[in-house]
C-alpha cells in the first residue's frame, strides 16, 4: 500500500487463533467500500494466533500484523496499533468476535457527521451476551464512573470505537485507557457521539483479558482520571509570528 488509508482498523488479540479468520473476513466485508488498513496486534499469544494471522495475510496487502513478545494488556495493544496506524481516523474492536464489524461504517459516519469538533464515536452495547454476574458488575461500575466523571456514556467498555488518531495521541497513556476515552476526549475539548451496537457471543475460546468491569479493580484509575479532569486548564492558543520578509533596512547584506 502506497497511499495513506482513509481508516485504520486496530484489533488487539491474545490467544484468539480460532477467531482470526472469521473476524478478518467480517472486517473485510464491512470496510469494502473504504480505503482501509487492518492492524492486528498479537499481544504475546501462546497459541496458534501467529500462524492464523500469517495465513490470513495471504492476498490481503491491507492486513498488517504487529506482535508483542509478551502480553502487555489490551490498552498496550491498542496503543501499539494506533501508533503504527497510517490513517487519520482509527477504529477499534475486540478480537473475540463479540463486536460486530458491520457497525464500523456506522460509527465512522457518526464521527464524520459530527464534524471536526468531535473526537470520538463510541459504541454502546445492546443485548449484551455476558453472564449475569459480570453484567451486574458492569452496571455498577458504569454507574459509579458516570456519576463521578459525568462522561454521558452508558457503556465505555465497548471495544467498538472510531476516533481521530491525533486526538488519541493527546491523551495520557495508562493501563485501561480505553475504558476512560469518552471522559478524556471531552477533557481535550472534543465532543463524543454515541451509537448503539449489537453485542454478540464470543466466536470461540474464552476471555483473555482481566475483567475491569469489577468496580474495585478500577477505583485507582477512576480517581486518577477524575484528578486529571479537575486539574485541566484551558490551553492557550499561540499565534506564530511570521518572519520578516527581508533583512532590516540598515543591515549590510554584502556584495
Amino acid at each position: 500500500m502506497t497511499e495513506a488509508p482513509r481508516l485504520s482498523v486496530v484489533v488487539p488479540m491474545r490467544n484468539e487463533a480460532g477467531n482470526v479468520a472469521p473476524l478478518v473476513a467480517e472486517i473485510e466485508a464491512a470496510c469494502a467500500g473504504l480505503a482501509f488498513e487492518l492492524i492486528c496486534v498479537d499481544d504475546g499469544s501462546t497459541d496458534a494466533t501467529p500462524a492464523a494471522l500469517a495465513a490470513a495475510r495471504a492476498g490481503r496487502p491491507w492486513l498488517r500484523v504487529l506482535r508483542h513478545a509478551t502480553g502487555g494488556g489490551q490498552s498496550a495493544a491498542v496503543r501499539s496499533g494506533v501508533l503504527a496506524a497510517r490513517g487519520e481516523t482509527v477504529a477499534t474492536l475486540d478480537g473475540d468476535g463479540q463486536n460486530d464489524p458491520a457497525f464500523i461504517p456506522v460509527l465512522l459516519a457518526a464521527l464524520d457527521e459530527a464534524g471536526p469538533g468531535a473526537g470520538l464515536a463510541q459504541g454502546q452495547r445492546r443485548g449484551r451476551k455476558d453472564g449475569p454476574f459480570k453484567m451486574l458488575q458492569s452496571r455498577i461500575a458504569n454507574g459509579v464512573r458516570g456519576r463521578i466523571l459525568k462522561d454521558s456514556t452508558r457503556d465505555t467498555g465497548c471495544g467498538l470505537k472510531v476516533f481521530r488518531r491525533a486526538v488519541y495521541l493527546r491523551l495520557p497513556y495508562f493501563d485501561a485507557l480505553h475504558r476512560f476515552m469518552p471522559a478524556l476526549v471531552a477533557r481535550e475539548g472534543f465532543a463524543v457521539v454515541h451509537r448503539d451496537v449489537i453485542d454478540r457471543p464470543r466466536l470461540t475460546g474464552v476471555s483473555n483479558y482481566g475483567l475491569f468491569d469489577r468496580l474495585w479493580v478500577g477505583l485507582l484509575d477512576l480517581a486518577g482520571v477524575w484528578w486529571l479532569i479537575r486539574r485541566k486548564r484551558s490551553d492557550p492558543r499561540p499565534e506564530e509570528i511570521a518572519a520578516p520578509a527581508g533583512p532590516p533596512a540598515d543591515q549590510d547584506v554584502g556584495c
